[in-house]
């Protein structure tokens, strides 16, 4: 087999088995790179009509000035729809992307090994079976690996490399370079349940949904809030209308299945009885929106003006929320500062502090008011707030008015431990930790990963050092104290690495 730095060369044939979405676009990501590409698929003519569509997607990038006429007529040179698996035989590389079945990628995979050079990757783009379970059925497993590309594949840049229990280091070290060669990014990672973004993912759209069954606020207000105050790119409500709710559950499903129901992952009742009405998404014309002609998205609450407080006291230091002070200070509010605490107060004496896992109305000292986490408070636009019980009428009000006077669109939703955000960058902390823990992938894989497999504003480990692991940790151990079925335990990983920051002080 021909080489450039460990991957295969250009010249190396590149077959894929299976033509629907994802080995089309397969497909066009190595005939970008300059190899020659075999489609073949089971289904009489469909390796054909998948030659046509790529043939169509690259005659629009020329149309769109991405591409030249003559790149796209050597690249349909390149391009090959075969019959049958032996035509098969020349491949350096074979990317599988057939169904999700352990059985049909086994037999198929069996097969090919009569078929392929002992030199010959075998890859399947799986993304929720066991590449160890792949391999098993196979005489020489060790050459057989993940490449878990993302949909579409010619756009997203990330690609897991997955290793199986079996899977050579050469073979994974080849395969790395080759997806390097493409020009997308590699990352390694062991055969774990979810690899790393599905994995580590889970609470992004978990607490979401969680948040929504115990009624804190409608799937419009929950988007806005991690969209507009969290800073992710989109929200899980309208990222899984997007997605498909058929998939994203049974990704969810599998990765809880496969973990042994651990409660750390367990699956929405909301979504599984959205899934179960036919309501997917925008694929379905509804989801947990309507996408039907002329539908009208629901806004989110956000909260009539109100008159801020001309002055707040600042007890002790917000934590990650700090940089409120200065933002206030140059709204015109005069800030007092007294040693101890962390929270602001307000002229009647409730108290304003960011979510931390409890509730306000647990608040045993004052009346209370939460605000919750920002990526940045400068940049966001909208913050949401939750009041105790006890706090009067007026003084969320006053505390509404504060947000406002610094720019920001206030939602003001239920009282529940962790507000929004909050628990959602915990969460996301908290399984990033224990990933690198367990041997998934190296710290700088997962947030590699995480930013440009999913768009996340911050790689979750970068944010837990921001955050710092204790404030964490304790607001993870808030939430597991209010609901102790596992779920919001910190993982060992996350306890270690408070631990070592407090030895640091």
């Amino acid at each position: 087999m021909t080489a450039i730095d460990g991957g295969i060369d250009r010249a190396g044939l590149v077959a894929v088995v299976g033509t629907g979405t994802m080995g089309q676009g397969i497909a066009q990501v190595a005939l970008a790179a300059g190899h020659p590409v075999r489609l073949y698929d089971a289904a009489p003519g469909r390796a054909s009509r998948a030659a046509d569509a790529i043939a169509d997607r690259l005659g629009r990038l020329v149309a769109k000035e991405r591409l030249t006429a003559a790149g796209r007529d050597a690249a349909l040179g390149r391009l090959t729809p075969v019959a049958d698996l032996a035509d098969l035989a020349e491949a350096e590389l074979v990317a599988e992307a057939i169904l999700e079945e352990l059985d049909a990628k086994q037999q198929l995979f069996t097969a090919l090994e009569s078929v392929v050079s002992d030199g010959c990757l075998l890859a399947t783009n799986t993304s929720s079976l066991s590449v160890t379970a792949v391999a098993g059925a196979l005489r020489r497993p060790g050459r057989l690996l993940g490449l878990h590309f993302f949909n579409p594949a010619p756009l997203m840049p990330l690609v897991e490399v997955v290793r199986g229990a079996a899977t050579d280091e050469t073979a994974a070290d080849r395969a790395h370079a080759t997806v390097a060669a493409w020009g997308k990014t590699p990352v390694r990672c062991a055969d774990t349940p979810g690899f790393i973004v599905n994995r580590i993912a889970r609470p992004f759209y978990a607490e979401a949904f969680r948040a929504y069954e115990e009624r804190v606020a409608d799937p419009a207000t929950l988007d806005a809030v991690l969209r507009e105050f969290g800073g992710f790119r989109m929200g899980p409500f309208e990222l899984t209308d997007l997605i498909g709710q058929d998939v994203n559950e049974a990704v969810t499903r599998s990765v809880w299945e496969a973990l042994f129901h651990d409660p750390k992952f367990t699956p929405s009742l909301a979504q599984r009885q959205l899934v179960a009405s036919g309501r997917h998404g925008r694929k379905t014309g509804h989801g947990w929106y309507d996408h039907a002609e002329g539908a009208v998205r629901p806004a989110p609450h956000t909260a009539e003006p109100c008159e801020p407080p001309g002055k707040v006291a600042l007890h002790g230091d917000l934590g990650p929320a700090q940089g409120l002070v200065g933002l206030l200070e140059e709204a015109g509010i005069r800030v007092t500062r007294e040693p101890v605490g962390a929270h602001l107060a307000l002229p009647d004496g409730t108290r304003l502090s960011l979510a931390d896992g409890t509730t306000a109305t647990g608040d045993p000292f004052a009346a209370s008011v939460r605000f919750d986490l920002a990526l940045d408070y400068r940049t966001a636009t909208r913050v949401a707030l939750a009041a105790s019980t006890a706090a009067p009428e007026e003084s969320l009000r006053s505390a509404i008015g504060l947000f406002q006077a610094l720019g920001k669109e206030v939602s003001v939703v239920q009282d529940v431990p962790g507000m929004v955000v909050a628990r959602t960058v915990a969460m996301l902390v908290d399984f990033a930790e224990d990933a690198v823990a367990r041997g998934v992938a190296s710290p700088e894989d997962v947030d590699t990963a995480m930013l440009t497999g999913v768009n996340y504003p911050r790689g979750p480990l970068a944010w837990g050092r921001a955050l710092g692991a204790r404030w964490v940790r304790d607001t993870l151990r808030n939430l597991h104290h209010a609901c102790p079925t596992g779920r919001y335990a910190p993982s060992q990983a996350l306890i270690r690495r408070a631990a070592a920051d407090e030895r640091l002080l």
